[in-house]
């Protein structure tokens, strides 16, 4: 077992530092480490088929619990439910995308405020934040990004401050909710959680964030934005939010499926859907809405995202089959001495350091069962256990934020500036952003002590 867990580590650390050295593709990285991971660890050093069998988790296709879950079961293996509902929740964003949605949504939004810098400013935070409660960060991003570069060559302001606060808000937008970020599907799949689960709880403290970083972000960025010189707007000269729409049928569509997948994911708990189920079926709704295009619909699908989940998955397989992950439980529960906040505050702080610097995915997947092995001690203690995976969501979470490289959309949101001719340097992301990360997670901190402790 020795062998096993000495290689189940090198090949962890050596996929960790390979994505941050960020010059081989992501998803080469981990099914190559996966599949090191099944071979040597798995076969050459346990000699073990069942491992190999239990990670792969193809058997669960077949169960029911993967469809309909009435009661909470252990999941154990790649994390397929998770796989399902991003593809399916991909090829949706792909119609919607297709149809003109978001494109028309930002210019609607912006002529409600009469296309004013600070209200559209303010107003753009506030939907990146809730467009992500329900899409995924970097398909907000990725839209938002663009629009604002446009709005500000028309309306003549720096187009930066806002990207920056719009990064930001996506990332706090998405703790709030189990389909927000990769990481919160990830800990919703694996500890059964619900759509209204997170939004009780990482959303409640989401929301106050929000009002307090919207107040920060105006406070910073207000002198940026405003120009002495500034012309009063001419409505008639900017493009009507109409033109957007490329596909009229298509929009009325997409717009019905958005609304029916944020019902099913509200309702889960109750209907017993799981997440696999409601991907599947918009996924399925939204190929049938698009019948003529649905091939197309189906090569836009970020496949590389997925395989990344897949090998990533069975690499974390087996730091859990080695034991690795019981012994950073258990390294843990030393360091706290058995005292819960600090347990909480450890993994938050940590977690939100860690994403700072490295993948934020690859890390909760890694956490989800050291939180697991902990929670007896949390019950023991007599706190809800549940609060270990709050912190865990939070820190991966918020704590992406802090660096250009901590989330797949502060990535994607300094590209689209800097292919406009607006490069944001480290220097300039992390003084602004940085510092309302702390705050953030300061004020995340004393509300999970104050709520649950």
């Amino acid at each position: 077992m020795l062998a096993a867990q000495i290689f189940a580590v090198v090949i962890f650390i050596a996929m960790f530092l390979l994505i941050v050295w960020d010059k081989i593709e992501r998803h080469y990285i981990t099914l190559g480490c996966g599949l090191l991971t099944l071979v040597v660890v798995f076969g050459i050093c346990m000699r073990s088929g069942k491992a190999i069998w239990n990670t792969l988790a193809i058997k669960c296709f077949a169960a029911k619990d993967f469809w309909y879950q009435v009661s909470e079961s252990e999941s154990k293996g790649i994390n397929w439910a998770t796989i399902v509902f991003i593809a399916g929740m991909m090829i949706m964003v792909e119609g919607m995308a297709k149809a003109g949605f978001f494109r028309w949504l930002c210019m609607k939004i912006a002529y409600l405020v009469k296309c004013r810098t600070i209200p559209v400013f303010i107003t753009f935070m506030i939907m990146s934040a809730v467009l992500s409660m329900f899409i995924d960060s970097i398909t907000v991003i990725m839209f938002l990004a663009a629009v604002t570069v446009e709005l500000s060559q028309l309306l003549k302001f720096n187009p930066i401050p806002m990207i920056l606060s719009e990064i930001f808000c996506a990332n706090l937008g998405g703790s709030a909710t189990m389909c927000g970020d990769p990481p919160n599907i990830i800990v919703g799949t694996s500890m059964g959680f619900s759509f209204f689960d997170f939004l009780l709880n990482t959303g409640a403290v989401a929301g106050i964030c929000l009002i307090v970083c919207v107040i920060f972000f105006y406070l910073v960025f207000r002198k940026e934005l405003i120009s002495e010189n500034a012309q009063p707007i001419d409505m008639s000269k900017l493009p009507k939010p109409s033109e957007a729409i490329t596909d009229k049928k298509g929009f009325i569509f997409s717009s019905i499926i958005f609304g029916i997948a944020v019902v099913l994911l509200v309702t889960h708990s109750i209907t017993h859907l799981t997440v696999a189920s409601i991907g599947t079926f918009i996924a399925i709704i939204t190929l049938i809405a698009n019948a003529k295009d649905a091939l197309g619909l189906l090569k836009k699908v970020d496949y590389k995202t997925l395989l990344f989940f897949i090998g990533l998955f069975v690499v974390v397989c087996g730091l859990e089959e080695t034991g690795i992950l019981q012994y950073i439980a258990d390294f843990i529960s030393d360091i706290s001495g058995g005292n819960i906040m600090l347990m909480v505050a450890i993994i938050l702080w940590m977690s939100a350091i860690a994403s700072a610097f490295v993948d934020n995915i690859p890390f909760a997947a890694t956490m989800v069962p050291i939180i697991q092995s902990l929670a007896p001690i949390v019950i023991a203690s007599g706190a809800d256990p549940n609060t270990l995976a709050w912190a865990l969501s939070i820190g991966t979470d918020v704590g992406g934020s802090a660096t250009p490289i901590g989330a797949s959309a502060n990535v994607v949101g300094t590209s689209v500036a800097a292919k406009n001719g607006y490069p944001i340097s480290w220097g300039r992301y992390c003084k602004k952003l940085a510092p309302a990360t702390v705050i953030v997670l300061a004020i995340s901190t004393a509300y999970l002590f104050v709520r649950y402790l």
